[in-house]
C-alpha cells in the first residue's frame, strides 16, 4: 500500500518540478535582452534549474525505475501545458493577413 500511495504522489511532484523547470526557462529568457552579463544568467539559471530538477527527481524515486518513469511524465506535461498557454496565439484575422 505504501508503494502504491508512493506512486501517486511522484506524478504531481514530477508535474510540479517541470512547472519549475520550464517558469524558470522563460524567466531567464525574457530576461536576457536586458541584462548586462547573459552568459553569466544562462550559465547560473541551467546550472540551478538542472541542480533542483536532479535532486528532485532522486528524492522521489525511491531507487525504482517505475517512479522514474511517471515523474518523468509529469515533468513533460507539464512542459506541454506551458507549451501550449505560452505560444502565441493565431486568429483567424492574423491567417488572413498572412496570404
Amino acid at each position: 500500500m505504501n508503494i502504491l500511495l508512493h506512486g501517486l504522489l511522484v506524478l504531481p511532484i514530477g508535474f510540479a518540478l517541470g512547472i519549475f523547470y520550464f517558469s524558470c526557462l522563460w524567466f531567464t529568457v525574457q530576461r536576457l535582452p536586458r541584462t548586462q552579463h547573459p552568459v553569466l544568467l544562462m550559465v547560473g539559471s541551467g546550472l540551478a534549474r538542472f541542480t533542483v530538477a536532479l535532486l528532485g527527481f532522486y528524492l522521489i524515486v525511491d531507487q525504482q525505475w517505475q517512479f522514474l518513469l511517471i515523474a518523468l511524465l509529469g515533468f513533460l506535461l507539464a512542459r506541454s501545458l506551458l507549451i501550449a498557454r505560452w505560444r502565441p496565439q493565431t486568429t483567424l484575422t492574423d491567417l488572413v493577413l498572412e496570404e
